[in-house]
């Protein structure tokens, strides 16, 4: 039976695989920090929960015995300053995992990573799959240091290393939609001017395809994980503000939207509280992105619960 660990089991996309995957006939290690999993993830016979520290990596050796795979979600987004801590909790940790992984002879680790890490990608010249981007957000540039080490990585101690570049996963449930709704609702959601082209894809279709690069055989590689729609964040926002009937996002000049992320970046460094809006927040979200997805259709999901978020209206809730 393959064992699978799922790191940062506990967040909003890591919950979301672990509830699919609970039923199926695998051995789930769920691998948690602060947060704990949901209720109804405890007392199965295949499931495990593991209290782990990424930064302690003693911590995370018995998680890791006999797993097959490691879907690696964990990190840091909602907190002050990200410049000074991504690097750490970001690159170091992942390097950390990987560290202990090799020593266990995990088969395959699949980062969930973002097309972002690329720069600048539009429909007409989409990302494609390559380590030699230039990013400007530190999220990003990141995310692509894990990419290159994982790669390094599974060259030199012969594993099958997975990047999944995801584009925006929507529906209800999914933290940055509910917290734009909810912004939408209170009439103070607010977006830039410039079009700014977004990949989507359906929480369903994410997880059926994370489930396919964790299960198939000979999956290795970048892969991009979005669906055939065309679309700028201003028309997805309209839209789906529209649709639950709360107030379309104001289009505000970039200086207003910056300070708003200072204020909330100052609260959260005073209060020790979540800050769900930073300067980088802002920087990776000004950026284009769309990823050549022909990978994903060819060997994990070649057909689309949702080909669009226009056929994915439902799951953002009754109107």
């Amino acid at each position: 039976m393959t064992k699978v660990a799922i790191t940062g089991a506990a967040g909003n996309l890591g919950g979301l695989l672990a509830q699919e995957m609970k039923e199926l006939d695998i051995t789930l290690n769920l691998l948690i920090h602060k947060k704990d999993v949901s209720s109804n993830l405890k007392g199965q016979k295949n499931i495990s929960v593991f209290n782990i520290d990424l930064s302690d990596s003693e911590t995370l050796s018995s998680s890791l015995e006999n797993v097959d795979v490691i879907v690696h979600f964990a990190g840091i987004l909602f907190k002050a300053n990200p410049e000074k801590f991504l690097p750490t909790t970001n690159t170091q940790y992942f390097k950390n995992l990987l560290d202990i992984a090799v020593k266990k002879q995990v088969k395959r680790i699949i980062l969930i990573s973002f097309p972002h890490v690329e720069g600048k990608s539009t429909p007409e010249n989409p990302a494609k799959g390559v380590l030699t981007g230039s990013p400007e957000s530190m999220h990003a540039k990141t995310r692509l240091e894990e990419e290159i080490l994982l790669f390094e990585y599974g060259e030199k101690y012969n594993f099958e290393p997975v990047s999944l570049r995801v584009g925006m996963v929507y529906g209800q449930g999914i933290l940055m939609i509910d917290a734009a709704q909810w912004f939408a609702r209170h009439y103070i959601l607010g977006v830039w001017k410039k079009p700014t082209y977004i990949h989507l894809i359906s929480k369903t279709d994410f997880v059926d395809a994370t489930i396919a690069a964790t299960l198939k055989p000979n999956i290795r590689g970048i892969y991009h994980i979005g669906d055939e729609g065309i679309q700028t964040l201003q028309q997805f926002l309209d839209q789906i503000t529209t649709y639950k009937g709360n107030h379309k996002p104001w289009r505000m000049p970039v200086w207003m939207i910056m300070a708003a992320a200072r204020t909330f970046e100052l609260h959260s460094a005073i209060f020790g509280t979540q800050s769900p809006l930073t300067v980088d927040f802002i920087k990776i979200g000004m950026v284009s992105y769309y990823g050549d997805t022909k990978r994903m259709r060819k060997e994990l999901l070649p057909n689309l619960k949702y080909p669009t978020y226009l056929d994915g209206m439902e799951l953002f809730g009754k109107p």
